[in-house]
């Protein structure tokens, strides 16, 4: 499998620019600090890097709305510092993804500028706009992603726009021919400026129902969140007709005739639909995206049971594509707090704890992307009200606190400000995050740090664990245990996801030999028997199996 393409089987370790680290004392990371911390970056055995939007934007939703597509916000740096970023990742090693919103801009974009001046200038119909109901209200029953409708009221041409996030984040016109042309000439900027890829953020909402249907409602014992808080509105409606159209296969298509034009270059594409896994699989099929990643596995839903089986479905619908999963990123709580039923999250434990989620997620069939800071264990910071910035939080306090807590910043070290800026950060430090400072764990071989870095060098020399397919086995919760097989060449791994010891039948035929080196706590089977300490792994090499 030497020469499968670099993004299959790749680690991709995303960066949230404005919390990594600040080089210009104004409490918001930056372009320099990233391109100063790629060195350690490239310590951690990660192939990629995914960099959340750099560009110029009024930052109402922190860069997801875009003002101008093609330069970088000065808040971040220049283009300069871009192409010193990307050349010293390539210097490393490391391939760089770059965030593509192209479902919306900000309403600070001269596009829509334009655009909602008159229903007759040469950007009129480049957004969507509808004339109300006889009664004034909304066409139709959408409802915005952060709350109440989707639709906002322009008074220049009397008529509303529609949103599927923010008010000022106005969604573009896909069926529009020169508007899918603009926005494929911004995405060949990029590639001609030589990034390897593109993470397509909300991807399945470039189209919109031309008809304006009415969404039906979805029942209450079905208003499970998938990236939003149950208790959202977003969540009462069954989501057919505000995004995943049928069009947006053709588009997808010109976008991968695009890319093509480029060597090694692949696209990950964001879903969040109403059966996420399948639209995966149809967004990776033929000639469309690389990659897909949903958050079926960015939710509350933690057990043996439940990661089996969705990815089961997944593997049972991608029969062409490939995929790439995420346990964390910055639009949710992060993991260790998240699927924390009782854990301890202090010491060797929360090391334990860590790496063993790290090494289940990397040991799955596809891609794996890796937020900043998971692997130092990162716990969800607590914020108070009066601290948070995310309009999305400050929207739905208290029930749901929104996404500022997995957006605090680096903790490089214990110093005032960890190391990550001379000022105030943006976003305040939590106390816990100190103690878990790349420095500090740097000094210990046991900490959470050391763990993740010997366990993705050692993952690159297991083929079977990169390449390989994925076979299930029976076992009882809370172990989860699969094959990986590739040419001949098959590995077991079984995860413990408890902190209490296990002891286990395993229904495996065959002789395995443990493989060692990945660096965490390693289980034993012995005649059958499975024995895995509390957060342990097995990874064995079996050979005759039924």
């Amino acid at each position: 499998m030497s020469d499968a393409p670099w993004w299959r089987s790749a680690v991709i370790y995303q960066i949230y620019p404005r919390s990594f680290l600040d080089t210009n004392g104004d409490g918001v990371g930056d372009l320099p600090g990233i391109i100063q911390r790629l060195d350690y970056v490239a310590s951690l055995g990660v192939d990629a890097i995914w960099v959340a939007p750099f560009f110029r934007s009024p930052m109402a939703d922190f860069g997801y709305d875009i003002a101008d597509y093609r330069d970088v916000d000065p808040l971040f740096g220049s283009l300069d510092d871009f192409d010193r970023l990307l050349a010293k990742a390539h210097g490393l090693g490391l391939k760089v993804m770059i965030d593509q919103v192209l479902s919306h801009t900000s309403n600070e974009h001269a596009w829509f500028r334009e655009s909602r001046q008159s229903r007759d200038n040469p950007k009129a119909d480049w957004y969507v706009w509808v004339d109300a109901r006889e009664d004034g209200t909304p066409p139709n029953n959408w409802l915005s992603l952060f709350g109440g409708t989707a639709w906002r009221w322009e008074p220049r041409r009397g008529q509303y726009y529609l949103h599927n996030f923010l008010s000022s984040q106005p969604d573009l016109n896909f069926h529009n021919p020169d508007v899918r042309s603009a926005v494929l000439d911004n995405v060949k900027f990029w590639l001609d400026r030589g990034v390897d890829g593109l993470r397509l953020d909300a991807i399945n909402f470039c189209f919109h129902d031309r008809q304006l249907r009415d969404n039906p409602a979805k029942p209450k014992e079905a208003r499970v969140g998938r990236g939003f808080s149950a208790d959202n509105p977003y969540a009462f409606q069954y989501h057919w007709y505000n995004n995943t159209q049928p069009e947006n296969l053709a588009f997808l298509g010109d976008l991968r005739a695009l890319l093509d034009r480029y060597p090694d270059v692949a696209a990950l594409g964001e879903i969040s639909s109403e059966d996420s896994l399948a639209t995966m699989a149809e967004y990776t099929r033929g000639q469309r995206l690389h990659m897909g990643y949903s958050f079926e596995l960015l939710t509350d839903d933690f057990s043996a049971g439940y990661i089996r089986s969705t990815v089961q479905n997944l593997e049972a619908q991608m029969t062409e594509g490939w995929p790439c999963w995420a346990i964390s990123n910055h639009d949710v709580k992060r993991v260790v707090t998240r699927w924390n039923h009782g854990h301890a999250n202090d010491g060797p434990q929360s090391a334990a704890w860590a790496g063993m989620l790290t090494a289940m997620l990397c040991s799955l069939r596809g891609s794996a992307c890796i937020y900043q800071g998971e692997e130092l264990a990162l716990t969800e910071a607590d914020l108070p009200y009066e601290a948070l910035q995310d309009p999305y939080g400050i929207a739905f306090w208290p029930s749901f606190k929104g996404r500022d807590g997995c957006r605090t910043p680096m903790p490089w070290d214990d110093s005032d400000h960890a190391g990550f800026s001379h000022a105030a950060p943006w976003l305040p430090i939590a106390d816990e995050h100190r103690v878990l400072a790349v420095a500090q764990q740097e000094r210990d071989p046991h900490s959470a740090l050391s763990l993740f870095r010997a366990f993705m060098h050692w993952r690159k020399d297991q083929p079977a664990l990169r390449w390989g397919d994925i076979d299930f086995i029976d076992t009882p919760e809370p172990v989860l245990a699969f094959t990986r097989s590739v040419a001949g060449d098959t590995v077991l791994a079984a995860f413990n996801l408890s902190g209490q010891a296990v002891d286990l039948s395993l229904p495996l035929v065959g002789r395995a030999e443990h493989l060692n080196g990945h660096g965490l706590a390693q289980g034993t089977l012995v005649g059958g028997r499975l024995q895995l300490p509390g957060f342990g792994v097995l990874f064995a090499r079996v050979t005759g199996v039924g």
